[in-house]
């Protein structure tokens, strides 16, 4: 029931953020490996960015993706929060008297972000080649064009096999240990904190909103360079032996990125980053909150 609520959670939050997410990944690949002057800017914040999408792509374009997108938070999110919970339960992030432990907190959250991470990556895949999808006139990165994620799903396997659905899946690693650990410690430790207060110990949603808007701009910091690597390289092209034709490897892609776009290069896409991860944060985690009352409430009676 812990994965199942975990994942609830954060598909009610997909809904939501799913176009903002789309927002984001055109703006990763926006100027691959270009020096700034040395390509003209379609998406320059995220209002131009929408405009452009809904203008040249149709409206219905700000939701590319979705299914993929919905079916990867079911499964990153079922196992990440699930597996979370179920170690949080058998006191693996705290000491003897049930304090959150800072180091147990950021491994235990971590490792289990990767698992959620590399299980949906084939899902991930997809979901950023129909994202990155767009019109000649605004598009950037490798154009897939698929026609569907279970075509999508079928082509890759027919042309790449397994190998070729978890294409990209290392840069997952880093992406999903440093986004799920930033996410949770700081939402443990945050709601913790809170609770010292008297005006929060009363109002468990106003404490959770809070948390995971706190949590938000600690995970879009720490995880925006490794979502924009990750983005990378599971929307590059790939040659007859499945060989990238941008980047060799991890890092070779942070290699090209640094030489070519700078620091802040890594940084590309952080406003619709956090726009989406404020809000996504909050909902996944207020869900996730409230399902668990639920449950517990059901459970007792």
């Amino acid at each position: 029931m812990d994965f199942l609520i975990g994942g609830i959670a954060a598909v009610g939050a997909g809904v939501f953020t799913n176009p903002l997410e789309v927002v984001k990944t055109r703006m990763q690949l926006q100027g691959e490996l270009a020096a700034r002057g040395q390509y003209t800017v379609h998406y320059k914040n995220i209002f131009s960015a929408t405009y452009m999408i809904a203008k040249h792509d149709g409206i219905l374009a700000l939701q590319a993706g979705l299914a993929p997108a919905l079916w990867f938070q079911l499964v990153l999110n079922g196992t990440r929060l699930g597996a979370y919970q179920l170690l949080c339960d058998r006191g693996y992030t705290t000491n003897k008297e049930g304090k959150i432990v800072f180091y147990k907190s950021v491994i235990v959250g971590g490792l289990c972000g990767v698992l959620g991470g590399y299980t949906g990556s084939p899902l991930y895949l997809v979901k950023t080649h129909l994202q990155g999808q767009a019109a000649k006139e605004i598009a950037f990165g490798h154009q897939h064009n698929h026609e569907g994620t279970m075509k999508a799903l079928r082509n890759i396997f027919k042309t790449q096999g397994i190998k070729g659905l978890f294409r990209g899946s290392f840069a997952s690693i880093p992406r999903s240990f440093i986004g799920s650990t930033s996410q949770l410690t700081s939402f443990d430790f945050c709601k913790q904190w809170l609770l010292n207060y008297p005006s929060f110990q009363d109002a468990p949603l106003t404490t959770a909103f809070t948390a995971s808007m706190i949590s938000g701009i600690s995970l879009s910091i720490g995880m925006t360079p490794f979502d924009l690597i990750a983005t990378r390289l599971y929307n590059q092209g790939v040659d007859a032996n499945g060989k990238g034709l941008l980047y060799n490897s991890y890092l070779d892609c942070v290699g090209k990125i640094w030489k070519s776009e700078g620091f802040l290069g890594f940084y590309k896409g952080i406003g619709p980053s956090y726009v989406r991860l404020g809000p996504h944060t909050v909902l996944c985690l207020v869900f996730w909150d409230k399902l668990k009352d639920v449950y517990k409430k059901f459970s007792d009676d």
